[in-house]
């Protein structure tokens, strides 16, 4: 049984209302991206859930309604399921009476398919006894009546797992959450080694070091006369503005990326000067463009 070709890929632009169900249930062929799909909801924020049994999930749809918190989730439903697939589409139906609900359903052609289990190496659910394609056909035939009742289609066939995160994002992610993005903003000094955690890496040592001004010696560079004298040379403030605008540009691709979190460090040589006051005015343009940043200062107890 050949996949469909009825129903085109789903297309969700920025001009399409953006879904607030409560409950979203992922389903659709082995191989489609429906782990992909998951964790780009849990990254939404969505409680994840992976092959929860088909007579759990009213329960699961209960507790998701009753919750003080209100928080959305989303939950895997497949071909794994077994015999108990059949009642699936009886179930759904009265899950989205009682519950704000939308079935996604994931798809791809046989033949792309057939070569991601290829490259995988991983055996079918349907069993290892039968050929890849025999499973993918008797899989794409039990899956039909639960196809027919879904509320969203995605046809993954062209998609790379980030173009799917985009495409997830782009229906579930609400407007305010244009900049859902966590920033850390870390000083540090080179002398105690890079932080490995880092994403992007910014040596400041090139800024004249207030180490060697016996006043300053034990202050840091939150220290406002600290700051001052740093903040006095021009290519202070012209680093300070272009690797702004740097990172202005570059947070909203990570984010399109399906990225949560970036690490930023600015290093210096001991961390207690050049590198706390960059990293304190980074976070102050990069809060006052929107994201939410958090600062830190590996070594500047350091001594």
């Amino acid at each position: 049984m050949a996949k469909p070709k009825q129903q085109a890929v789903v297309a969700m632009s920025s001009r399409e209302p953006v879904s607030t169900a409560d409950l979203v249930i992922i389903t659709g062929m082995s191989g489609s991206g429906k782990l992909t799909a998951l964790k780009a909801f849990e990254d939404l924020g969505f409680y994840a859930v992976d092959n929860l049994p088909i007579a759990l999930v009213p329960k699961f749809a209960d507790l998701t309604h009753d919750s003080k918190s209100r928080r959305r989730a989303a939950l895997i439903i497949d071909i794994r399921e077994g015999e108990s697939l059949k009642q699936f589409p009886a179930m759904y139906r009265d899950v989205k009476k009682a519950l704000s609900s939308t079935l996604l359903f994931l798809d791809a052609d046989d033949e792309v398919l057939q070569r991601r289990f290829s490259e995988t190496r991983r055996p079918h659910p349907l069993g290892a006894e039968n050929a890849v394609m025999t499973s993918i056909r008797d899989e794409r035939e039990q899956l039909a009546p639960i196809r027919k009742l879904a509320d969203l289609y995605i046809d993954t066939t062209k998609l790379n797992v980030h173009e799917l995160r985009r495409l997830i994002n782009g229906k579930f992610q609400g407007a305010q959450d244009g900049t859902k993005i966590v920033v850390y903003v870390n000083s540090f000094g080179f002398r105690n080694g890079v932080p490995p955690d880092s994403d992007l890496v910014f040596d400041v040592r090139f800024l004249p070091n207030p180490n060697y001004i016996p006043e300053f010696k034990t202050l840091s560079g939150r220290h406002p006369s600290v700051a001052r004298y740093i903040r006095s040379f021009p290519q202070t403030m012209e680093f300070i503005n272009r690797i702004s605008d740097l990172l202005i540009y570059l947070l909203p691709h990570y984010i399109r990326e399906g990225k949560s979190y970036l690490t930023i460090s600015f290093g210096c040589t001991g961390g207690q000067h050049r590198s706390v006051l960059i990293a304190n005015e980074i976070q102050k343009r990069l809060s006052k463009a929107g994201f939410t940043v958090k600062e830190s200062h590996r070594d500047v107890n350091r001594h």
